[in-house]
């Protein structure tokens, strides 16, 4: 063996990087949190206790083993509505991922597949849906929806399917040039199945990466929106609201907005660096990077 194989080699073992357990962990923590709130939340998430408002963190001075991160100004257990919180990202992050990745998976396919007018109109449409800014969009909703989780997951359905639809497009593009697309039109199958057969389990990798990466990115949109009084409403609890809520009280109370900001950079830090694990991955091209 050549040293420069022998380095070659070398590379690309110290590029290869492990499987990332505490992504995967924080991730499954907030997965578990939304499935099983109701019976780890200590206390009820709207449970008011004006005797214990304010109380700091167990580990602060004046703490409390009770609360183990605090309560709020209404002495509403912080723990509590972090787990409570968490169902309402992970469902609406669910739903939204799962509309938007199906619609711009089949509009992608059916793009890149057919070609000429189908694919100039749905390239046009994707074009003008990038340009809006999505604030704005949210803010047109609002003003004819009311607040909450349907007009969250709407927002960004109109917001994501775009970048599904673009990557689709140009995976489809390569397939169907691709021998196996070519028997199948011989063999006289129909396009609905070679659709399903043959175009969607060759882009599920891809839409697993994207799904993922933008896991935490859904989670940061609605957080945004609810703190903005745009998406989730009191009294149901979303860590966007709890951001609003305890902004008034940073000065005397950190753990108001510390807390719920920390579940929502964890989260979505998580779920990027697990979708680049993902990514590289499946990309045997990357993999000898």
């Amino acid at each position: 063996m050549t040293d420069i194989t022998r380095d070659a080699e070398i590379t690309t073992t110290e590029g290869q990087s492990g499987f990332p357990f505490i992504a995967a962990t924080v991730l499954t923590i907030v997965v578990v949190c939304a499935a099983f709130g109701p019976w780890l939340a200590p206390h009820a998430a709207d449970a008011i206790s004006l005797r214990d408002a304010m109380t700091p963190p167990a580990w602060e001075e004046g703490g409390e083993s009770g609360f183990l991160l605090g309560t709020d100004n209404l002495g509403r257990d912080i723990l509590s509505r972090i787990i409570a919180g968490a169902r309402v990202s992970v469902v609406i992050a669910a739903y939204a991922i799962l509309l938007s990745g199906g619609i711009g998976a089949a509009l992608g396919m059916i793009a890149g597949y057919f070609g000429g007018v189908p694919d100039s109109i749905i390239s046009r449409l994707i074009d003008v849906q990038m340009s809006v800014p999505s604030l704005p969009l949210a803010l047109l909703f609002a003003s004819v929806l009311p607040p909450g989780e349907g007009m969250v997951i709407l927002v960004i359905v109109m917001t994501y399917w775009t970048w599904y639809a673009r990557i689709v497009r140009g995976e489809v593009l390569s397939l169907r040039e691709r021998d196996f697309i070519a028997l199948a039109k011989v063999a006289g199958v129909s396009t609905p199945i070679i659709f399903i057969r043959h175009l969607t389990p060759n882009i599920l990798n891809t839409m697993l990466v994207l799904a993922t990466l933008q896991f935490g990115s859904v989670i940061v949109f609605e957080a945004g929106l609810s703190f903005l009084g745009l998406g989730i409403q009191p009294p149901q609890v979303s860590w966007g609201g709890m951001l609003s809520d305890g902004r008034n009280f940073i000065e005397v109370a950190w753990w108001l907005i510390t807390i719920p900001g920390i579940a929502i950079m964890a989260s979505c830090l998580a779920s990027n660096i697990l979708g680049d694990w993902l990514r590289d991955t499946f990309d045997p091209v990357r993999r000898q990077l």
